[in-house]
């Protein structure tokens, strides 16, 4: 079964018991006489609003994402956090409601159970879903190729869980070695067929779709080389980690029945957590904007008084997923300062900057243009910086993982810019790409408010220029 099957089975199951718990709460709730009833309430209406309200909580929630070696107690388990927070959103819902109506608040405990139908339902349909596509995997149906890089125990240990395990759906398909010895030798009757230098050519062959990554310590520095040779191809990494890095937190791990693996491409996000800061973006930035319309004015006339030239520069950059884009923000440099330079980094006391440049630079007014491209899509409120396609094409060459900052949308502000100060050098940059990793793997709403906090501290007290 393919994950787009799989999730229109989902949907549908869904869209089933949801209503069916509605129509059960209904029926006793109205038809049994058990409880005081004022008003003959609609069924269908409601029915069909609270599908809605449900199809919107469980999406924020993550309940239709990809779930990789997930059980079902884990689904299960997640179901019943979500409708939980689910049904206290109604329940004070139908408070607010009933206390401005002067309804009576023994009503409102019915709630509850509804949620005990509700709970109950889904359940029984997600494990009807679930059950199904375990018994197609079992029988060979949908499954998947998976290769081990790296022939050792750690690999031939997760190898072991993936035979005892045939639910999970993977097939080891092959090893690949890294050291060439190796080649030839097998486990299990599944052989090392080449080197991780024919990589490409051995998940093409095998129509691989999972690499597990089991590299001895002293291989590490391979990982970046292999991530990089498979990125962009749809194709699932997990690294078995060391016990190090699971000790000290330093990664984020799913689990293989007891065995620790590190999603290198996971989903950064919940989906629910993804939505909700696009939403947060387009609000605040709409706030932001009518709130500095009349700075900007003022803004837009000293410029122009200033020094020749536009209000506003636009330059192109490097977005997520490496879509370019323009970049707006209120000039602070003289008309044609890269003309007879190219491309280069400011610095301390930059005399392409204008005087009133270095008045917007402080406070960091020049980048207020930049709400209008969070608007569009292009940039978020926070993320790593977005580059020049020229910097970003130079440093991918001199530093691995540069790349990876364009998993996600470039931000006006970021965990690199409140820790570090302006790029003048290289080394700035190699110092804020670990704030910005460090970023991308810890995403999330909190950690966004954070910097945001951060951000303000840093303007008021401006902080994070060449200091």
């Amino acid at each position: 079964m393919n994950i787009r099957t799989q999730k229109i089975l989902i949907l549908l199951a869904d869209f089933i018991f949801i209503n069916i718990a509605w129509i059960v709460y209904y029926y006793i709730r109205i038809e049994t006489g058990w409880f005081k009833v004022l008003i003959m309430p609609e069924m269908y209406i409601p029915m069909l609003v609270v599908y809605l309200y449900w199809l919107i909580i469980f999406t924020f929630f993550g309940m239709y994402r990809t779930w990789f070696a997930a059980s079902r107690f884990d689904e299960i388990s997640t179901l019943f956090k979500t409708t939980f927070v689910g049904i206290f959103i109604l329940f004070f819902l139908i408070f607010i409601s009933d206390y401005l109506e002067g309804a009576e608040s023994s009503i409102r405990i019915l709630i509850f159970i509804y949620w005990a139908f509700l709970f109950t339902f889904v359940s029984i349909g997600r494990l009807l879903i679930r059950s199904f596509q375990r018994g197609l995997l079992i029988k060979g149906i949908g499954r998947r190729t998976a290769v081990i890089i790296g022939f050792n125990p750690k690999g031939q240990e997760v190898h072991d869980q993936i035979l005892e395990h045939p639910a999970l759906g993977l097939d080891v398909g092959a090893y690949i070695a890294v050291h060439p010895e190796n080649v030839g030798k097998n486990y299990k009757d599944v052989k090392v067929v080449d080197t991780f230098d024919n990589l490409l050519d051995i998940i093409d062959n095998l129509n691989a779709s999972e690499i597990i990554i089991a590299l001895e310590k002293e291989n590490h520095d391979l990982l970046v080389d292999i991530i990089s040779r498979v990125e962009n191809r749809g194709i699932g990494l997990k690294i078995v980690p060391d016990l190090y890095e699971i000790l000290s937190g330093q990664a984020r791990t799913s689990q293989l029945y007891g065995i620790p693996l590190i999603d290198i491409m996971p989903e950064l996000m919940p989906e629910w957590e993804k939505r909700l800061k696009r939403i947060s973006d387009v609000l605040i930035s709409l706030l932001i904007l009518l709130i500095t319309l009349p700075l900007n004015v003022l803004v837009a006339i000293a410029i122009k008084l200033d020094s020749k030239g536009s209000i506003l520069f636009k330059q192109d950059r490097i977005g997520m997923n490496g879509r370019e884009f323009k970049i707006y923000k209120f000039r602070s440099m003289y008309k044609d300062a890269e003309k007879h330079t190219g491309p280069v980094w400011s610095t301390k006391d930059d005399p392409r900057v204008t005087r009133v440049g270095k008045i917007m630079r402080k406070l960091r007014i020049d980048e207020i243009p930049q709400f209008f491209n969070v608007l569009k899509g292009e940039m978020s409120l926070v993320g790593p910086r977005p580059e020049r396609p020229y910097f970003v094409e130079m440093l991918s060459e001199q530093l691995p993982y540069y790349k990876r900052r364009l998993k996600v949308r470039p931000g006006i502000t970021g965990w690199a810019q409140v820790k570090h100060k302006y790029d003048e050098s290289i080394e700035d940059v190699k110092v804020k790409l670990r704030y910005d990793l460090f970023y991308i793997e810890n995403m999330s709403l909190r950690m966004d408010l954070k910097i945001l906090a951060r951000t303000v501290l840093v303007v008021l007290f401006g902080k994070g220029h060449y200091s």
